[in-house]
């Protein structure tokens, strides 16, 4: 028997999307006592051949008061975990942590007027989660998501910001919302093509969101890869933003991409 079977639930996959070769999301059962706030990861384990568990961090794309469990992936080739993920189909088993962690929720913000979420890849996980809580529409006037990518086929989830509007405890709050993808390994007509950091000291980002960046107004949320969470948290500290912390009020919450 595993002596640390209470610690986590076993949950069957019920829904599998592939979004591109490298990026794929999916579904799980989620156990009734499971709690998260919007932001926050849960801990996925796999059992692998030899027996032994590997475990890794995995930010919730679902909503709070869902029945199901969403999960954002890219396949690393080579990797440990993400090859065998990439595997599972519908009705096959992963363990979830009973436990919910992390700290890139609203909440380490004092209220503000916008909220800017800026994402690399899979880091638009927790944004999606943070989207549909509907404390985040009463909360801030101004809700700008920034999705980096390298192509045009990794823009995912654009059907379903689309579809807050009719959310049924969303609906009309989420036209406020303003979505600025950006691509940087090709040429997209209707996306900014340079990194986050680039586009915020040149001016670009705030003018394709209509929206001028300022530590009295704006709250910025960023999660991707650790490369642009370092720079853009460099480059908004040069312009007098820094991290909130419990003991600290700050205007930046930052988690790197699992």
């Amino acid at each position: 028997m595993d002596a640390n079977q209470d610690k986590y639930t076993v949950e069957t996959l019920t829904d599998k999307r592939r979004w591109t070769d490298g990026l794929f999301s999916f579904r799980t059962t989620r156990h009734r006592g499971f709690r998260f706030v919007p932001g926050q990861f849960a801990r996925l384990g796999l059992r692998k051949a030899d027996g032994t568990t590997v475990w890794r961090a995995y930010s919730m794309v679902s909503a709070p008061y869902d029945e199901h469990l969403e999960f954002f992936s890219i396949v690393v080739p080579g990797g440990e975990f993400t090859p065998m993920l990439a595997e599972l189909e519908v009705g096959d088993q992963v363990l979830v942590d009973k436990t919910a962690f992390g700290f890139l929720t609203t909440d380490r913000f004092r209220p503000a007027r916008d909220l800017w979420l800026l994402a690399t890849g899979t880091g638009l996980a927790p944004f999606l989660s943070i989207l549909q809580d509907p404390a985040t529409w009463s909360d801030y006037e101004n809700i700008v998501v920034v999705h980096s990518v390298r192509t045009a086929a990794e823009l995912t989830y654009l059907e379903e910001m689309r579809a807050l509007t009719v959310h049924p405890l969303i609906g009309e709050q989420a036209r406020r919302l303003r979505h600025v993808p950006t691509v940087t390994r090709e040429a997209v007509a209707s996306a900014l093509n340079a990194r986050i950091p680039a586009l915020i000291r040149d001016g670009r980002l705030e003018a394709a969101a209509g929206i001028q960046l300022d530590t009295d107004h704006s709250r910025i949320m960023i999660c991707g890869n650790p490369d642009m969470v370092r720079d853009t948290r460099s480059t908004l500290k040069e312009r007098g933003f820094a991290l909130a912390r419990r003991e600290k009020t700050g205007q930046m919450a930052v988690e790197n991409a699992f």
